[in-house]
């Protein structure tokens, strides 16, 4: 299965939540180890493919 998502990608969780940054693919697990900041604390949590979208940014 190719990954759906590359490292720096942009996504945010399906049901709502911050803007993460994608920084690896963990394979053995097929979910995607994402950041985000709160407030200034980064944090780092993992997620399956399914549970992510993409945030498109507008170009203007």
């Amino acid at each position: 299965m190719s990954e759906k998502f590359v490292v720096g990608d942009v996504v945010k969780l399906k049901s709502g939540g911050p803007e993460m940054t994608v920084n690896s693919y963990l394979g053995r697990l097929d979910k995607y180890s994402c950041q985000w900041f709160a407030g200034k604390k980064l944090e780092q949590g993992s997620f399956p493919e399914d549970s992510l979208e993409k945030v498109e940014k507008d170009k203007s």
